[in-house]
């Protein structure tokens, strides 16, 4: 894969910046819930933050950028596992029906199309209010 990047040109050698970057960044958060030691895991953190200062690509430092200012959260992580990924997608899928379901004139319906979509037990159990069943 390399190879096929860098042959492009500009465009490849941007691309395989920030594919190494990535795949770094992922080496980092896997060692998540592993017990790996300060030494090793500031050592991955030094080695991404490297590449990214050192590459040419403006995205690619933002993200050092970013990621350095989230050093604590990412440090929890990496330390316990545990992150507010859960919450943050079911905020989004709220959010994703209440856009879907804009001109409802029957506020339960539209609350009860949020939990419908953010509820898997609840999926197929859980009807609009006045729904009649074809059948």
């Amino acid at each position: 894969m390399r190879n096929a990047l860098m042959d492009p040109g500009r465009i490849g050698m941007t691309l395989l910046a920030a594919w190494i970057a990535q795949e770094q960044l992922r080496h980092l958060l896997a060692l998540a819930r592993t017990g790996a030691d300060h030494e090793r895991v500031g050592h991955l953190r030094w080695k991404f933050l490297t590449w990214c200062a050192d590459s040419e690509v403006p995205e690619v430092r933002q993200l050092a950028v970013t990621l350095g200012c989230w050093r604590p959260e990412t440090s929890a992580f990496i330390a316990t596992g545990r992150s507010n990924a859960t919450s943050e997608s079911v905020n989004r899928m709220i959010k994703l029906c209440a856009r879907n379901t804009h001109g409802f004139r029957n506020p339960a319906n539209q609350r009860l199309r949020a939990r419908c979509g953010t509820t898997r037990r609840a999926r197929g159990h859980l009807a609009p209010l006045n729904f009649v069943d074809p059948l």
